[in-house]
């Protein structure tokens, strides 16, 4: 089973990326979330490009991720350096026990590393592998250009490490290929790690990739 990360939460407008109601959308699925992290005046808040006053903070969001059983993996995207002890605290105050940080700078995933915290290294056309590859929890599979982007899954199963790949749509392109590439993948391996989809269609994606029941459009 292919587990789902609502980007920015399930939002069906654009002005709803990363506020409540695409949170509390994503976690009634039960889905998993990816959102972005940063720091505003000593406060970690959700927020993708740089924060205003007012906007949700860190601890607001896992707030209703408590609210609704703490359904899914947060995937929580390092927009600033710096911000590991907070951060780490936060989530062990939350209880979260399914998470992990991502787009760090190799030098700010050390205090990660450190601190013990769940942590996905970087693969893209442009990232190889890493020498943190073998310590992190998994890897966050990339395709800026596109090119290759159909074999990414393929590639990712012969590493046998858990995966999140990177939806087409986040960067403006066509899913309906590549997601077809991505399920023959899928469906060829053993299912012996976790595999997760970053995507903005994500009622859409559960119901392509994990054979659910309702009605959903077509790919």
């Amino acid at each position: 089973m292919l587990e789902i990360l609502a980007h920015r939460g399930w939002w069906k407008r654009r002005d709803e990326q990363n506020e409540i109601v695409a949170f509390e959308r994503a976690f009634e699925a039960g889905y998993g979330v990816e959102t972005d992290v940063r720091d505003l005046n000593g406060v970690l808040v959700i927020s993708h490009d740089m924060a205003k006053e007012g906007g949700l903070t860190l601890d607001q969001m896992l707030d209703i991720h408590r609210a609704f059983g703490r359904p899914g993996v947060l995937a929580l995207n390092v927009k600033c350096d710096g911000l590991c002890a907070p951060l780490v605290e936060a989530i062990s105050r939350s209880k979260v026990e399914r998470y992990f940080v991502f787009d760090m700078s190799v030098p700010d995933t050390l205090p990660y590393l450190r601190a013990g915290a769940e942590f996905y290294t970087r693969r893209s056309e442009y990232e190889a592998g890493s020498p943190l590859d073998d310590k992190a929890s998994g890897i966050w599979w990339d395709c800026f250009s596109g090119e290759g982007e159909e074999s990414l899954v393929s590639s990712a199963l012969i590493e046998r490490r858990p995966s999140a790949f990177v939806s087409p749509e986040l960067h403006r392109r066509s899913h309906a290929e590549v997601w077809q590439a991505w399920k023959r993948a899928l469906l060829a391996g053993d299912g012996a790690f976790p595999v997760q989809l970053c995507t903005d269609f994500p009622d859409v994606a559960d119901v392509y990739f994990n054979a659910k029941t309702q009605v959903a459009a077509a790919i």
